[in-house]
């Protein structure tokens, strides 16, 4: 039979993801793998979450296994309307909505707001489940001018005037890929532009709690709270396997979220969502996040320095104050995925940066390194053979490679 001719024509839009393809190869033994968007599974805490398994059945028996509502399971909605507070976030449990991490709420947003055709502006380089979550719907992506401190009010301003934008698309704190965070009085300005163009901000918020230095910057959510969707999650401080996020959304739109989510998969896990509820209200996350910044923080450290002593000169990089990962830039004409499958024969693997660009030439030159997965002395080895892979091309000259795809043999 062929199944191909019973394929819809939005599955054209649907890309292989190619950084779970980099992931599934990086996993094979003996590769040292600086890829991954992944958590330490060292920094899970799995006798946590097995004795709240015992407290959930012992205090909701079978019903913490039944069907729940869409909305999300009502002690978790309130222990996060508290837990959100201490991010100057002020939202009742009815305004949170449970999502299945905050991937399921950006393809709800996808689903919702995005016709064929439909313009939503983004960075460029931006977070790539983002894209794959909205590209089978046929946006047209439109890229938001930025510098270090992230997008440029005056360039945002223009945009919105000159197009008729359904939502804007920003990971404003330790964003993946870069790392970057904006400013607090960026922030403010970008506030002050999306209300007086009555613009819509998806604020995607999966990494401000992974912070290991310097002070916390609010959300845009509580400077223009009318006009963002604020997208949370457990995943990074709790574990992402139990798949549980939150969304804030004004009320028209969380309206639809909520059919949205109906028709995917009814409701987030009842079981993990009250193992979440407890965890935030039995004061569980206040003993265990301080353990998993004092587990990563080490090992940023150890990443900038490794780059600091080994690359070669004319290469730069992010230099986070939190997250997952550092963005590093190489000379123009370098061809980064050319380096990777060089540096995969080595057993060395990152991802290429131009996968996360929205035009195909972006980005050749530029890598995700992330730091979370191993200790500071393999980080540091790492580094120092990447670097001496990178000096051999940098030497050997460049400006004639073409751009290549990532080899998964």
């Amino acid at each position: 039979m062929n199944y191909d001719q019973l394929l819809s024509k939005r599955v054209s839009r649907m890309d292989v993801n190619i950084l779970r393809e980099i992931l599934k190869s990086a996993s094979r033994p003996g590769i040292i793998s600086l890829a991954g968007g992944i958590p330490a599974p060292e920094s899970f805490p799995t006798d946590i979450i097995a004795a709240l398994t015992t407290t959930v059945l012992k205090t909701y028996g079978a019903s913490a296994l039944q069907y729940g509502p869409t909305e999300g399971f009502y002690p978790l909605r309130e222990a996060v309307s508290h837990f959100i507070r201490k991010k100057g976030i002020m939202a009742r449990p009815d305004d949170v909505q449970i999502t299945s991490g905050s991937q399921g709420a950006l393809d709800a947003i996808g689903k919702i707001l995005i016709s064929k055709g439909d313009k939503v502006a983004i960075e460029s380089p931006t977070y790539l489940g983002a894209l794959h979550a909205f590209n089978p719907y046929e946006p047209e992506y439109v890229r938001i001018e930025a510098d270090e401190d992230g997008p440029i009010p005056e360039k945002l301003e223009r945009l919105l005037e000159s197009h008729k934008i359904k939502f804007i698309y920003l990971v404003p704190t330790f964003q993946n890929p870069t790392g970057n965070t904006i400013s607090l009085k960026r922030r403010k300005e970008i506030a002050d532009v999306i209300c007086r163009q009555n613009a819509l901000l998806v604020e995607d918020d999966p990494y401000s709690d992974l912070r290991y230095q310097g002070e916390d910057i609010i959300p845009i959510q509580t400077l223009a709270t009318d006009h963002v969707i604020y997208l949370g999650t457990f995943s990074k401080i709790l574990a992402p396997g139990l798949r549980v996020g939150y969304c804030l959304a004004p009320k028209a739109i969380k309206k639809w979220m909520i059919i949205a989510k109906q028709g995917i998969d009814l409701h987030t896990g009842s079981l993990s969502q009250a193992i979440a509820s407890f965890y935030l209200t039995e004061g569980y996350i206040d003993d265990h996040l301080p353990l998993i910044l004092n587990f990563y923080k080490p090992r940023l450290a150890a990443m900038l320095e490794g780059l600091e002593a080994y690359f070669p000169s004319g290469f730069s990089w992010s230099r986070p104050e939190g997250g997952m990962f550092v963005w590093v830039k190489g000379p123009e004409g370098l061809d980064m995925g050319r380096i990777h499958d060089e540096a995969f024969k080595e057993n060395i693997a990152f991802v290429p940066g131009r996968y996360f660009h929205i035009g195909h030439r972006e980005g050749l030159e530029t890598m995700r390194l992330n730091f979370t997965m191993h200790d500071e002395k393999t980080i540091r080895n790492a580094l120092h053979l990447l670097a001496d892979i990178l000096e051999r091309n940098v030497s050997a000259g460049f400006h004639d490679q073409r751009v290549t795809s990532f080899s998964y043999a």
